[in-house]
């Protein structure tokens, strides 16, 4: 039986606006992410990844466009729908732990804070079954400066954790650390996933990062550009087993006019300049290349 899509979005436009200048972030973004899925979001700087987690996270209203998340459209929430799907729908991982963690409480104390309508043996309780599940158990009474930060971003997994979301969003959540600290991270993540089933999207500039999960989707200009999806074979799974990067496939995306987006970087390589290519179907394939020169 297939998963049901926890998100669904279908051309996306977030537009930011001041008295002098408009910004146009999102521009007919079209992504589905799977119950379960475990998925990176990468792209450079301003491509708008970290927008769209902002959107799901319902953080930021979008402009135009169809975005549902667990069923709810989230162009129709009222405020305070909104602020009841932030604390029941979503958990959300920063790169800045300053924005994680509570410098002046412990481990165990910042992670009992988002479950203000719980009773307070039971927050105890369950703020350390979710540090022992995130490997922190023994550093529960230490505070943000006693801590590295690999050891903080586990942390702040804890906290995302501590109202049972549905799904859990990660902004650069190896950004600050080293490798092999960021490499424990997304075990942890794997971990959250395959044992509870959690939908987990992370933005990502960490290719490394990137190639360990099933599917990788870039986005450039505001728009999903190409998709990457692991291959599995026997080969394949031998190879991660003895240590290698995950083998992925990648695809470019077609929009619902045809349209598919070329890197500049494939475009230049090509010698092709402007906005005119030029387009053939050759052995069942489509080959683009570079406009020839009129003949005099």
């Amino acid at each position: 039986m297939d998963r049901r899509d926890m998100i669904v979005c279908e051309d996306l436009v977030k537009i930011y606006k001041t008295d002098e200048i408009e910004v146009l972030a999102l521009q007919g973004l079209e992504i589905r992410i799977a119950e379960g899925e475990l998925m990176a979001i990468i792209g450079n700087s301003g491509s708008g990844k970290s927008t769209f987690l902002n959107m799901i996270g319902g953080l930021d209203r979008p402009s135009a466009g169809k975005l549902f998340v667990d069923g709810k459209d989230l162009f129709k929430l009222s405020e305070e729908e909104l602020v009841e799907y932030k604390r029941k729908v979503v958990g959300f991982v920063w790169q800045n732990n300053g924005r994680n963690l509570l410098p002046y409480l412990s481990a165990e104390q910042n992670v009992m804070m988002p479950m203000m309508l719980t009773k307070e043996k039971e927050k105890r309780e369950k703020a350390r079954a979710l540090l022992d599940l995130v490997g922190m158990a023994h550093k529960r009474n230490n505070r943000l400066s006693e801590l590295s930060g690999g050891e903080q971003q586990r942390i702040a997994i804890a906290i995302a954790l501590a109202n049972d979301p549905k799904i859990l969003l990660a902004d650069e959540p190896t950004g600050s650390v080293d490798v092999q600290t960021g490499s424990y991270i997304l075990d942890v993540f794997k971990k959250l996933n395959e044992e509870k089933g959690l939908t987990i999207v992370i933005v990502t500039h960490d290719m490394h990062l990137s190639k360990r999960v099933n599917r990788v989707v870039t986005i450039r200009d505001g728009k999903n550009s190409s998709e990457m999806i692991r291959r599995e074979s026997y080969v394949d799974r031998l190879n991660e087993l003895e240590g290698f990067e995950e083998p992925h496939e990648e695809f470019a995306i077609l929009d619902k006019a045809g349209r598919v987006q070329i890197p500049r970087e494939l475009l230049s390589s090509l010698g092709i300049e402007g906005n005119r290519v030029k387009m053939e179907l050759e052995d069942g394939k489509i080959v683009i290349s570079a406009p020839g020169r009129r003949n005099e």
